[in-house]
């Protein structure tokens, strides 16, 4: 994402959207009450009522009441009334911009809680490393390719090997099959890492098999307990993996939910679901709070947002740390299991 211009103690950000993971950024800054600003199509009458709409591009300024995303389509719609636009669009009535790839809009606030800015200058500023996983075994193959929010599971192959017995070796033409898979990925995708990942000893055989040089620099080993799509995520919490990734927000996001697990299952410091966080977050507990994406999108869609919006605004002002957790990976899962929301404590609490 492209931040044109900003002054958020007026309460104005002026962004353009660069890829689709800027989408979901937005999805999180975007509140209703807030306007938006931009160049939009709209179906505008000419002439006499029998004549068909024609549908024009117009600068229009609304005032939000709706914000949908949608992860499955890429798609961000931003709904609410017409404060301002030409003569021919009447003030008040509804309009949807359907924000994509080189929208430029600008957003309007009362405030600008330091969250939704830090959330800003997160996509503005991280440039999202290409990263793909491979996790195989002597007879199946998966990749994936890392997102912001989440992975995209690219093919799965299978190799034919014999099952006799477990220690049967692999054919080199499955080791073949594979590398020419990270080959022609690295030249489609120009990828920065690729992540290497099996039980037992697969993944140093493909390496002795490999010849690429440049393919092999980019290889970070890791170790998996099977190999299906479930690995992957086992993948993403490797120590080894980790350092991979650090510039990587799906792999903090991770660690913070094990983090809340590890802190629940010894009743230390930390809280779950929304009526002992807010306690916490009223009491200036709160140290790092997380929020699934899929609970804010739930409570937008079903009018209750505003409890929710007000505990993340208050935590904010008591400087605890606001995470927006994607539920396209395993730690986003297990937190939406925690009812969405919980919280890294300062200090305990008797509840």
């Amino acid at each position: 994402m492209k931040i044109i211009s900003s002054n958020f103690k007026k309460g104005e950000a002026k962004v353009k959207v660069e890829n689709l993971d800027d989408l979901w950024y937005l999805s999180q800054v975007i509140d209703a009450g807030d306007t938006v600003k931009g160049k939009t199509f709209r179906k505008i009458k000419v002439g006499s009522a029998e004549k068909e709409a024609v549908r024009k591009t117009v600068f229009i300024v609304l005032q939000v009441e709706k914000v949908e995303f949608s992860k499955t389509t890429n798609r961000l719609r931003v709904l609410g009334t017409i404060l301002e636009g030409p003569e021919d669009v009447q003030k008040g009535s509804y309009h949807t911009f359907n924000i994509e790839v080189d929208t430029i809009i600008t957003i309007i606030k009362e405030e600008w809680p330091s969250y939704q800015i830090n959330r800003l200058k997160e996509a503005a500023q991280a440039r999202l490393l290409k990263i793909l996983i491979c996790v195989f075994d002597r007879e199946d193959a998966y990749f994936a390719l890392m997102k912001r929010a989440g992975y995209e599971l690219l093919t799965h192959i299978h190799g034919e090997v014999a099952k006799k017995a477990v220690d049967t070796p692999v054919k080199s033409t499955f080791y073949s099959q594979i590398i020419k898979q990270l080959e022609e990925y690295d030249k489609r995708y120009k990828l920065d890492k690729i992540i290497l990942a099996s039980p037992a000893f697969w993944k140093e055989e493909l390496l002795k098999v490999l010849q690429d040089k440049e393919l092999k620099s980019k290889i970070v080993q890791a170790t998996c307990s099977s190999a299906d799509e479930s690995a992957i995520n086992e993948v993403l919490k490797r120590e080894e993996v980790q350092k991979a990734l650090k510039e990587e927000r799906v792999s903090e996001e991770l660690a913070l939910v094990e983090q809340v697990l590890a802190e629940i299952s010894k009743q230390g410091l930390a809280a779950y679901g929304m009526e002992e966080v807010a306690e916490a977050v009223n009491a200036g507990a709160v140290k790092d709070l997380l929020v699934t994406d899929a609970l804010i999108m739930k409570l937008r869609d079903e009018d209750k947002f505003k409890h929710l919006d007000a505990l993340m605004k208050l935590a904010d002002k008591s400087k605890a740390k606001i995470h927006i957790i994607s539920i396209e990976h395993a730690g986003g899962k297990k937190l939406e299991g925690l009812g969405g929301i919980a919280a890294l404590l300062r200090f305990k609490l008797s509840y």
